[in-house]
């Protein structure tokens, strides 16, 4: 008598996803628009990301929203897109508390404007008990300053004896990093075609599992999301041993 075959058991999805939002500037100028219109039709996707992370079993989004590195681009953009940032944390400010989402911000946060800084701090104390969803806007980030950053008060903790320099280990490390309360992102997502981690959790995704997609940022809807966290669970993760 032939057996039928066992049910396979559910794959196991990520639990921690990191998105580099890129594609905006594409997306605008194809439209023949200004390419701050593409940031505000990016910002409006995030928020039905945010949502899919429930039913999809993330815990933990963390997206990338400007650079260490976006300095560089014309003042007006920079500009256009610190107004965009104040404007978005005021106004789902209601929504991250109805939703239970928890809001944190990672990066250097000295050389942000002190009113974005303060509607920063304000949403991150309102979120504090929020558990649904947590999710992580990484806001004038870069992985290799996070690292000097995370080295220097290390340095400091030394040099005041209050730290043995014998200790020091990865997990040392780890715990001066802007994510040291977030567990390290299983899949890191790009959009817009782009092939490269463009100095994003540098540290955190040693072990990750990444997804170049060719959809720009505004066109990433939540059905393409849950089509990658399917594929995500094809993946077997070996960690550098051999299963």
């Amino acid at each position: 008598m032939q057996h039928a075959p066992k049910p396979k058991p559910p794959a196991e999805g990520p639990r921690h996803v990191a998105i580099i939002m890129d594609g905006n500037g594409r997306w605008a100028q194809q439209r023949g628009r200004p390419r701050l219109f593409g940031h505000q039709a990016g910002a409006r996707r995030v928020r039905a990301v945010v949502e899919a992370c429930p039913d999809l079993g993330i815990e933990y989004l963390t997206i990338f929203a400007f650079s260490t590195e976006n300095w560089k681009r014309t003042q007006s953009e920079v500009s256009g897109l610190m107004g965009l940032f104040r404007r978005y944390i005021t106004k789902e400010m209601e929504g991250f508390l109805r939703e239970g989402v928890r809001v944190r911000f990672i990066g250097d946060r000295i050389r942000l404007d002190p009113k974005l800084r303060e509607l920063m701090d304000e949403v991150e104390t309102l979120t504090a008990h929020n558990c649904r969803v947590n999710l992580t806007i990484a806001l004038n980030y870069g992985g290799r300053d996070e690292v000097a950053r995370a080295t220097k008060r290390l340095a400091q903790e030394v040099a005041a004896g209050r730290l043995d320099a014998e200790c020091v280990d990865e997990t040392t490390l780890t715990r001066f990093l802007d994510t040291c309360v977030l567990p390290d992102p299983d899949l890191v997502i790009r959009t817009s075609g782009e092939a490269r981690i463009s100095n994003f959790l540098l540290w955190q995704s040693a072990y990750a599992e990444y997804e170049f997609i060719d959809t720009l940022w505004p066109d990433f809807t939540p059905e393409i999301f849950a089509e990658v966290v399917e594929r995500f669970g094809g993946r077997a993760r070996r960690f550098g041993a051999v299963l």
